[in-house]
């Protein structure tokens, strides 16, 4: 045991990466204020621990732009339409942490000065020095990239330590464990297998920017009380996807 108080904790900084879909409860749409709330908490108890953290929330809760496109509407339109989504959440997110007294920046890809900051990202490091969470918002800025690639890019550019993905399941599986009580769950996973055997934890763009820069995945159960604080404490169940 360590004798120092606070709990001794895997990594320094993190970058959590969450669906929107994580958001909005058993609703089937939107934002569900309670959900919010618990994934707030769950953000607090690692944030007390000394662990600096940003996050990137996806916005398939509201809308998502390749659902769109597929609808007829133009791609770029659709994307566009997505990112501003991530911007209802992450403010959604600010509200719930700095309600529990957590300080937190909303940083916006695309310029929205009234209810975000600009991305920029020394002054984005700072925040973190500071102890403030950070949620990048609005993706990338740009179309055809997806919330996980722009989790996968700011965690590199704040040099995170890791990328931990919040799920509804307890790691990476070889088939969905929902539908097949015969899924295998995987301890650790490289970058290139989860290209080969398309296991759904990232798309691929965001896998390569990973290992290209040897950024580990820790994939997770956000639906598990304490389950956050747990991977950081180095407990619990996950998957671990490095070289």
């Amino acid at each position: 045991m360590s004798e120092s108080h606070t709990p001794q904790t895997t990594f320094k900084r993190v970058l959590l990466k969450i669906s929107g879909e994580a958001l909005m409860g058993d609703q089937g749409y939107g934002l569900h204020p309670p959900t919010v709330e618990r994934i707030a908490r769950e953000v607090q108890t690692v944030h007390a621990m000394g662990v600096e953290i940003c996050m990137v929330i996806g916005g398939g809760n509201i809308f998502r732009g390749l659902a769109g496109s597929a609808q007829g509407m133009e791609r770029t339109t659709a994307d566009y339409m997505g990112m501003l989504a991530t911007v209802m959440n992450a403010l959604a997110m600010q509200s719930a942490l700095e309600g529990l007294g957590v300080f937190t920046r909303v940083i916006s890809a695309i310029r929205m000065d009234e209810v975000a900051e600009p991305y920029i990202r020394r002054r984005a490091v700072r925040h973190l020095e500071k102890k403030r969470v950070c949620i990048f918002a609005a993706g990338t800025g740009n179309p055809y990239f997806t919330t996980d690639t722009a989790a996968t890019l700011r965690a590199n550019e704040m040099n995170c330590e890791a990328i931990l993905k919040g799920t509804k399941v307890d790691g990476v599986y070889d088939k969905d464990p929902v539908k097949h009580d015969d899924a295998k769950r995987f301890d650790t996973v490289t970058y290139d297998e989860v290209l080969a055997q398309h296991l759904n934890v990232m798309d691929a763009s965001a896998i390569a920017l990973a290992r290209d820069n040897s950024l580990p995945i820790i994939v997770f159960s956000l639906d598990e009380p304490g389950g956050f604080k747990g991977i950081l404490a180095g407990e619990g169940t996950y998957t671990k996807v490095h070289s």
